[in-house]
């Protein structure tokens, strides 16, 4: 049997810019930063005091009373983000679909820590018969998937996977995988986050993998740059609709692009350091050209994981250089890591950047790599598209997410 074709039919995302996906795409092609001082906790007592919240989010206006004081923020974050990309893809699934035939792929790194924190103080001030009952459906991990679903019917696969910053990308790899192999002809697939608590903040601090740049909030996230002191927290979603091609052009669906590729390795080295040679980062990127059917020379744009730390920047970039060629080698391709704008969203990564892929390739500009000013010695000699977008062409993107654990993922979109 051939493998069926997967498009996406529909984008939505909640980020550091507040909610929609066009008001993502505008602000990164501007070069605008979203991150700034933390406002909705009190960081007083931590040594990181910035972040990439959701700007002018008040959940009330999206969800009732009720429905708010049972719902985790990042949960909230994905059926928003799910919200658009269903209005956006135009499908009704009762109508257009069989409902065991749409399914629901989405992922986070940490799930519900605002609620952890908050149910496991309740039990410490009050006694452990005041913790919320639903606190259990609160935190856990699978929970946004489940809610999609029943909000929209979708009764086919549904899961989430949990691969760390690698977990949306996961979730769209292997939606694109029911699809081809006609196990679903549509799935709702990505990721959500919300970490920026004081367990989130607290624990990556002690990690010291986060910037520490508090007076200059919209200069800390400076990936392949030599004065970057580490990644920036970040909150949101992003939901993509992927559908079997037929599919939607029977109900003539607007197609965004074409996923093509997918590929997944491990680097099977450290729970948090990647392999110094970026041996996984490149298999990966390797399997997912294969997988498309391309060479590497087909490539136009590479939207990086390139958080802003010393060891991933390095590993990375040596990589792409491995598989693309240098930027004197290979003039032709384009780099760069939105990070530097919107922050590590964590396991909402891998979807959100896929957005900023899809609208790069169907507006034909190359997002900028925010704050390079002083190009590390040790990355590899790149075009990272430094500080402002340019206008180019582009037939095919690939986006990288990597995990702690040594989880990647690489998926290739190609215009349709």
């Amino acid at each position: 049997m051939s493998k069926r074709r997967v498009v996406i039919t529909g984008i939505g995302a909640v980020t550091p810019y507040g909610v929609g996906a066009d008001k993502l795409w505008k602000n990164i092609t501007a070069g605008v930063s979203g991150i700034d001082t933390i406002k909705n906790i009190d960081l007083t007592k931590h040594s990181v005091h910035i972040g990439g919240e959701v700007k002018d989010y008040d959940p009330l206006e999206h969800f009732d009373p009720k429905e708010v004081r049972k719902t985790d923020r990042f949960t909230q974050f994905a059926l928003i983000a799910a919200e658009e990309a269903v209005k956006d893809s135009g499908l009704d699934i009762e109508k257009e679909a069989d409902p065991y035939r749409v399914g629901v792929i989405v992922g986070a790194a940490a799930g519900g820590f605002d609620t952890f924190e908050k149910q496991h103080q309740v039990i410490i001030d009050r006694g452990p018969t005041k913790c919320s009952p639903f606190t259990v459906p609160m935190l856990i991990v699978n929970i946004p998937a489940g809610k999609i679903s029943m909000k929209y019917g979708a009764k086919g696969v549904n899961k989430a996977i949990v691969t760390a910053c690698a977990t949306s990308a996961h979730s769209i790899g292997d939606a694109f995988r029911a699809i081809q192999w006609d196990d679903a002809d549509v799935v709702i697939a990505g990721g959500c986050e919300a970490v920026i608590t004081h367990l989130g903040i607290g624990a990556f601090s002690s990690a010291r993998t986060l910037s520490k740049r508090n007076d200059e909030p919209q200069k800390a996230s400076r990936p392949y740059d030599k004065d970057r002191d580490g990644f920036v927290m970040a909150e949101g979603a992003g939901i993509l609709i992927l559908e079997e091609y037929e599919h939607a052009k029977k109900r003539g669906a607007k197609i965004y692009a074409e996923l093509v590729g997918y590929g997944q390795t491990a680097d099977a080295y450290d729970v948090v350091a990647p392999c110094p040679e970026g041996k996984g980062a490149q298999r990966s990127m390797e399997n997912a050209i294969k997988d498309a059917g391309l060479k590497p020379q087909d490539v136009d744009y590479v939207n990086t994981h390139g958080t802003s730390t010393g060891l991933g920047d390095k590993a990375e970039s040596h990589a792409v250089a491995r598989v693309f060629g240098d930027k004197n080698e290979n003039k032709k391709l384009s780099v760069s890591s939105t990070k530097s704008m919107i922050g590590h969203m964590l396991g909402a990564s891998g979807a959100v950047e896929s957005i900023i892929c899809i609208k790069a390739i169907q507006d034909g500009i190359v997002p900028p790599t925010i704050n390079l000013e002083n190009q590390d010695e040790e990355v590899a000699n790149l075009d990272y598209t430094p500080n402002k977008a340019k206008e180019k062409e582009i037939n095919v993107a690939l986006t990288n997410s990597f995990g702690f654990g040594g989880h990647n993922a690489s998926l290739v979109y190609k215009k349709i």
